[in-house]
C-alpha cells in the first residue's frame, strides 16, 4: 500500500446526494479502495471494491443519499495500491490537466547575466521552456553579487561588464565559456 499526495478525494453535493470523486494528479496509474462510515446518510451495502484510477484523471467512487433535514457526519478513507490488479473495477474517467514536472538538475544552476551579454536571454528562455529548476540574476541589479564575482574572477582578461557570455555557476564551479543551452547541458552531464 502506498500513500500519495497527488491522489485525493473531492466531494460534490447535488440536492440530497453527495458524490465522491478521486483525482489523480500523477503520471502513474493506481488502484483505490474507498470506504465511508458515519451517520445521517444512506449508502449501498455492497462490499467496497478496488477501482482503477488512471494517470491524470478523475473517477467517480461512490454516491451517498442524505437524510432530509439532517447534516451527515462521516469519515472516509482512501487506500492506494500501485501494483495494478486485473480484477479492479474499471469505471469511466475524465482526463484532467496537470502541470508538467520541473526538472531538478544533477548540479545547481545559477546564471549571472552581464550587461553586454547577447546570448543570456536565449539561454534563460531555453532553461525555462525545458522546465529546469535554476536561478538567474542580472548583475546590474545586484551590485553585491557583481563585486563578489569580480573579486573571484580576477584572472579574466576582460572585465565582467564587457563579457559577451553569461557567468554560469554549476554546483559551485564558475564557467564563463558556456555560450548556449547545448554547451550548458554538455557541461552539466560531465561526470565530476
Amino acid at each position: 500500500m502506498a500513500q500519495n499526495k497527488a491522489v485525493y478525494v473531492v466531494e460534490e453535493t447535488q440536492g440530497n446526494r453527495m458524490s465522491f470523486y478521486a483525482h489523480n494528479e500523477d503520471y502513474k496509474d493506481y488502484d483505490v479502495l474507498f470506504t465511508i462510515k458515519g451517520s445521517d446518510f444512506r449508502q449501498s451495502k455492497a462490499k467496497p471494491r478496488w477501482i482503477r484510477l488512471p494517470s491524470a484523471s478523475r473517477v467517480h467512487l461512490k454516491t451517498i443519499f442524505l437524510f432530509r433535514g439532517k447534516k451527515p457526519v462521516y469519515s472516509h478513507s482512501l487506500q492506494l495500491n500501485d501494483s495494478l490488479s486485473r480484477r479492479a473495477l474499471r469505471k469511466e474517467y475524465t482526463q484532467i490537466e496537470i502541470p508538467p514536472k520541473m526538472i531538478q538538475p544533477k548540479r545547481h544552476i545559477t546564471v549571472y547575466i552581464t550587461e553586454s551579454c547577447s546570448s543570456c536571454d536565449s539561454l534563460v528562455a531555453k532553461l525555462e521552456t525545458n522546465l529546469y529548476i535554476f536561478k538567474h540574476f542580472r548583475l546590474s541589479e545586484k551590485p553585491t553579487i557583481k563585486e563578489y564575482l569580480s573579486n573571484t574572477l580576477v584572472d579574466l582578461e576582460t572585465p565582467i561588464d564587457s563579457l559577451q557570455n553569461p557567468i554560469v555557476n554549476l554546483g559551485g564551479y564558475l564557467y564563463t565559456r558556456i555560450t548556449d543551452y547545448e554547451s550548458l547541458l554538455e557541461e552539466l552531464n560531465k561526470s565530476e
